[in-house]
Formats: structure tokens, sequence, C-alpha cells
């Protein structure tokens, strides 16, 4: 039996128990007492030694048509339960698993190449412009993968960054400021500015498909060289190009319309199964 990559409505790569339990031979009537010790058992993950936790490596697979208790395992999690089996076949599996996990879930570093292009956007996203581009592409890319709909994109964003309006009103009434009548945008030029390009690189990211973590790990260290090199929040959408900061204008293009690639490019070798 084969098995079959899945990718859950975060972006996430996951295959379901009953089928690796299946596609490791292992006797039905174990099935119950088998998912019981995976989700209990100890693992060396790659981010330490410790029990699987509930929707960072599993999570329950709601069916009405699921007459047995399922789940959606990580890609990683299964490949470790693949290697602490009793199956003849899990030399076979946990290799294939490991060549569908993410690199940049397996922690792999940026090539200088890559690191240079997010020192770019780091000073490309000071641009009003490509902030909202990146969250337009951030936006299609999760109604592509729900559906169509755009239902929880709030909360899923708000989650994902870490702030939402209602934090950014708090954070501005403890430094004395009036919140009333501002944007995210606004709010977030007045609490931490270098924020808004952490913001866009992140929706960037995962409008090209790359796990929520990874994306996030990019617009940290966006943020870092943001704040480093005094990068300025400039709103360019009704403003003479001969008042642009000095940026790199082809980075710019591609970020505002994803056919025009040469920088991301970099990262094409790395996108999601499907």
């Amino acid at each position: 039996m084969e098995l079959q990559i899945l990718v859950s409505k975060k972006g996430t790569k996951v295959v379901l128990a009953s089928s690796l339990h299946a596609a490791l031979g292992l006797p039905n009537k174990q099935y119950a007492t088998n998912i019981r010790h995976w989700l209990n058992d100890v693992y060396q993950f790659h981010d330490g030694i410790r029990k699987p936790e509930h929707f960072k490596d599993f999570a329950r697979r709601q069916s009405k048509e699921v007459v047995v208790d399922d789940y959606y395992l990580s890609i990683e999690f299964a490949k470790l339960i693949t290697l602490g089996s009793k199956s003849k076949v899990k030399l076979k599996y946990a290799t294939w698993l490991l060549g569908h996990e993410d690199p940049e879930e397996r922690g792999s570093l940026l090539s200088v190449e890559q690191v240079l292009t997010v020192l770019e956007l780091s000073k490309v996203m000071g641009l009003v412009s490509c902030q909202t581009a990146s969250e337009q592409a951030h936006l299609e890319t999760y109604e592509a993968r729900n559906g169509g709909s755009a239902a929880n994109w709030w909360n899923f964003r708000a989650d994902l960054l870490g702030y939402s309006s209602e934090k950014l009103r708090d954070a501005m009434l403890q430094q004395g400021k009036k919140p009333e009548g501002k944007s995210q945008r606004q709010m977030l030029m007045q609490v931490d500015k270098y924020e808004m390009v952490r913001t866009a690189v992140v929706d960037l990211f995962m409008s090209m498909g790359k796990p929520e973590k990874y994306a996030q790990n990019l617009g940290n260290l966006a943020k870092v060289f943001a704040r480093e090199l005094n990068v300025e929040i400039f709103d360019d959408r009704d403003a003479s190009p001969m008042f642009l900061p000095k940026l790199n204008d082809e980075l710019a293009e591609e970020v505002k319309d994803s056919n025009k690639l040469r920088y991301l490019r970099r990262w094409e070798g790395m996108k999601m199964a499907s």
C-alpha cells in the first residue's frame, strides 16, 4: 500500500494514522492499541526529546465517515513512528517520509543568496505597496486552501503574526497614545514600525506555500535587518517615483507580481506538495 500526502488548511503536510498503520502492514486488531502508544510515547523530534503535541504533531480527524479514531500526523512524527515500529517495511517508508519532509522544517540553513534576498526584502517591504501586495497574495493562497472561503482569515492571520487589532490598541494605550480611528498599519507605525516589515515577509512566504514556522523565521530575520538598516516605512501608493527611496526595484516588482521571478526563484526547490 502506498501512503498519500495530504495538505492541511494551514499548509502543513500530513498523513493519516490509519493509512500509515495499513502501509506498515501492522495487524488491524492492534490498531487501537498502537494509536494510543504512538500518541503517548517519547520521540526525538528535531526540536528535542519529547512527547508528541496536539495540533503540532497530530490532530484528530473529524469525519462522519470515520468509524474508528483516526488522526492526521505530521511527516516528521509519522517518520519517527515508522522507525520505532516492528514493520518489515519500515526502512522503505521511513526513507520515503524523510524525502517528503520540508527541508526548512528540518532546520536547514539558508544559502548565501537567500540571506541576501531576505536582506533586500527587509528594505523593499518598507514600501506600503509591497506590504499590501504580500497580504493580498497570502489571502488568495489561504482562500485556495479553504475551498475559496476566507472564513476565519483574520483570526488565522492574528495567530500566525502574534498580534491583533485589539492587542495593538492595548499596546498604544499602554504607551499613552490614542488608537481610535487608526488601522492596523497605522497602529503598527506607532507601536513598532519594523513589525510591518516582518508581517509583509511572513505574508509573502505564506503566499508561496511555505510552512508557518519557516515564514515566521524569515519574517523575524527581515525585521532584524530592517531595524539595523533603519528602513524607512514609505507609503508609495500615490507618491511620485522621484521621491521613492533607493531600493531593489526588480525585487519590489516580484513582490507585487509573482509572474516576474528572479530573486524569489531561489526558494522554488522547496515548494509544498499538493
